[in-house]
């Protein structure tokens, strides 16, 4: 069930939701959190379902915050202005959710519009679509809540945005440029949890240049195995996009994980047989529910993205080198 409110204010809404549920049957006790997003008019549909997709693993209430500046409300003609939509039922999965579009000056306290509206004693998690505050721990949204999400590779400058991450970490922080690790991440231990049981001596990593998650693998494998790193971001010739390759030297030879064609990997290891692994590029759902399902601060990528980021950078002098 959808139900617009054109030209209201959060009161109303909180009022609406309260009256849908006892009509409808619809209940909040089952909701675990409140998750909210933020992002600009016009690009909520795909959060949305990304959230929706996601609540059947978390129960939550969903609440999006869509705006403009107030000069492109001024010059739409419609001034100062709140219109939201409730979604309940087979239109929210396992979650209801609250669309807010905001325009003009009541785009201006984003904290006051989601106030009224959070589930009373529940956590409450900021989620940035697209690009996010400069540092979204005192952001508005991202001082009410326990964590906030971010996604770097879709700011403009995906490296740049990595960088003003590290400069600006706080606990509960996190960001889908780590979240897409984590497959890379389980291959590459379980790989190393075999014989011969050699140290690593050196690491190398190829991806995208469009590819902050290849930074922050480069960095973890650095910090990790406390070996040196180069690293290299390019475009190939078939435009393929994210981690291309991860080589771990040791004594007995070259480890070598490579993703040539979407969704599959190629591992190839000293004296063993050529694998392939299914290896895909993960999802905004699965991305979203992985990190839905922890609450307290990720410690590990609090060190790889504030310490282990700053030792690439140091070891290889530049922080960042494209070929082309």
């Amino acid at each position: 069930m959808i139900v617009d409110f054109p030209d209201t204010n959060t009161s109303k809404i909180s009022k609406a939701l309260v009256k849908i549920r006892e009509e409808g049957g619809a209940v909040a006790l089952g909701r675990v959190l409140t998750l909210v997003i933020r992002t600009s008019l016009g690009h909520e549909e795909e959060a949305i379902e990304a959230a929706n997709d996601a609540s059947r693993e978390h129960p939550m209430r969903v609440i999006v915050v869509s705006t403009d500046s107030e000069t492109d409300g001024a010059r739409s003609g419609r001034g100062a202005r709140l219109d939201a939509q409730i979604r309940v039922g087979g239109d929210a999965g396992a979650s209801e959710v609250v669309l807010l579009k905001a325009y003009g000056a009541a785009a201006s306290d984003e904290e006051g519009l989601v106030t009224g509206l959070l589930l009373p004693d529940a956590p409450v998690v900021v989620w940035w679509p697209g690009e996010s505050p400069e540092k979204a721990s005192t952001s508005s949204l991202g001082r009410i809540a326990q964590r906030r999400i971010t996604d770097a590779s879709n700011h403009p400058n995906p490296v740049e945005s990595l960088i003003r991450l590290s400069e600006t970490y706080a606990p509960g922080d996190t960001d889908f440029a780590w979240t897409r690790l984590t497959l890379w991440r389980a291959q590459l231990a379980a790989v190393l949890d075999q014989p011969p049981y050699e140290p690593v001596t050196a690491v190398e990593v190829q991806g995208a240049s469009d590819s902050p998650s290849t930074l922050l693998l480069a960095a973890w494998l650095g910090h990790q195995l406390k070996v040196p790193v180069t690293y290299g971001l390019t475009q190939r010739a078939n435009g393929s996009s994210g981690i291309h390759s991860v080589k771990l030297v040791r004594e007995s030879g070259t480890i070598d994980l490579t993703r040539e064609i979407p969704n599959v990997a190629t591992l190839i290891q000293p004296n063993q047989p050529t694998h392939d692994l299914a290896l895909p590029r993960r999802n905004l759902r699965d991305c979203l529910a992985e990190e839905l399902r922890r609450l307290d601060p990720d410690d590990l990528y609090g060190e790889v993205i504030s310490v282990g980021l700053a030792e690439l950078f140091e070891s290889t002098e530049v922080g960042f080198q494209s070929r082309s």
